[in-house]
């Protein structure tokens, strides 16, 4: 897979290294990632980078994953955008079930087997 054909992927947390592993793994497999560490820059980011994925954690400083996916799913430009929601928070999941857009939910810590293949599903619904 070249730069060009492969997927981008936006992900979005505030623990560097919980970024840096989920990079690492998906770079591995031969996407192409750009990360953020913050609700604000993310949004900017996403409006920039045109992300093919989102991988979303809900607690952010300034502005959290949960208004995040909010304000996407307001936006004719994000709201077809496939998100993975990553959290340590299992009890979070029910908040975000009603988002069509939310293609996928892990919670922390997570086998890197596991965000993969709910990386292909979530593209492959797209």
């Amino acid at each position: 897979m070249d730069d060009k054909t492969a997927k981008k992927i936006l992900v979005v947390d505030d623990e560097l290294e919980m970024l840096n592993l989920i990079q690492m793994t998906l770079e591995g497999a031969g996407y192409r990632v750009a990360t953020c560490e913050n609700g604000r820059q993310a949004w900017e980011s996403i409006q920039t980078e045109k992300p093919d994925l989102l991988i979303l954690d809900v607690m952010l400083p300034g502005i959290d994953g949960y208004s995040l996916q909010i304000k996407m799913s307001q936006e004719d430009s994000t709201k077809h955008l496939p998100v993975i929601v990553l959290t340590a928070l299992e009890p979070s999941r029910t908040l975000f079930t009603k988002f069509s857009q939310v293609a996928g939910f892990m919670t922390k810590p997570f086998k890197a087997d596991e965000l993969l293949h709910s990386v292909q599903v979530a593209l492959r619904g797209k």
